[in-house]
């Protein structure tokens, strides 16, 4: 048994053929999640999300409206900045998001932001153009594809995991050594058992002394997933009257 924060998880094992490399399995379970993914035109879903910035630690919640064709975001922030809106549709707004802040600043009005900006970046490791269920699992699999070029790789499978209402099975990739190529220690990629959809990517560096626990750089959840709504372009047009631009 391991507790994984917070769920209890069993079920252990290295889920790959003798003369394959550790992550071509974990690529191959991950690559069917995206098609999982990729097959809903659009949803709404609650993000959580903990991510080390520079050298703070953030953490929000946000509700998401999502759809890939064309790609378009809708963000409403409920902890903290309670209110604050983003929206970004690709190709329109001069490939801009717009922002709308809340309070004193809200003031200011809509704000036009690169969405690779300064601004834009100020509380995330990744631009909104990444946003997304499928986003992030494709993130995943290009980091495991660049990883399974290299040795020292370990791979392990664990099912029953529990992720709010979600029953999960997780694959666990670690390496045991700092190198150049490795960005993280330890990865975990959590799938849903009954969607096959994949809700949940935890990545931890590696720890600052031997038997210490790995920092968690970051950790981003999707939860309350509607895959049954009919989003619109309205649902991501500013003047939209459910919204504050």
């Amino acid at each position: 048994m391991l507790t994984l924060a917070g769920s209890v998880l069993s079920g252990t094992g290295l889920c790959h053929a003798e003369d394959e490399h550790p992550l071509t399995a974990a690529i191959r379970h991950a690559k069917t999640s995206l098609e999982k993914a990729t097959a809903m035109p659009g949803y709404e879903v609650t993000f959580s999300k903990k991510e080390v910035v520079g050298r703070t630690l953030i953490s929000q919640q946000v509700r998401m409206k999502v759809r890939h064709e064309p790609f378009s975001v809708y963000m409403y922030f409920e902890n903290p900045h309670e209110g604050r809106e983003v929206l970004y549709v690709d190709g329109m707004n001069n490939g801009n998001l717009l922002a709308h802040e809340t309070g004193i600043a809200g003031l200011i009005g809509t704000l036009e932001l690169a969405p690779t900006g300064n601004q834009a970046m100020a509380e995330n490791r990744y631009p909104i153009t990444k946003a997304g269920i499928a986003n992030m699992v494709r993130a995943v699999i290009e980091q495991w594809e660049g990883e399974s070029m290299y040795g020292e790789t370990e791979v392990k499978y664990y099912k029953d995991a529990k992720v709010g209402e979600y029953t999960c099975r997780v694959i666990e990739s670690t390496h045991p050594q700092p190198r150049r190529q490795f960005r993280f220690h330890r990865t975990r990629l959590w799938i849903d058992n009954a969607s096959g959809l994949p809700i949940r990517v935890q990545q931890a560096g590696f720890p600052a002394a031997t038997g210490a626990e790995p920092p968690i750089v970051e950790d981003y959840t999707f939860s309350k997933i509607r895959n049954d709504v009919r989003l619109t372009d309205r649902d991501f047009d500013a003047k939209n009257p459910r919204y504050r631009f």
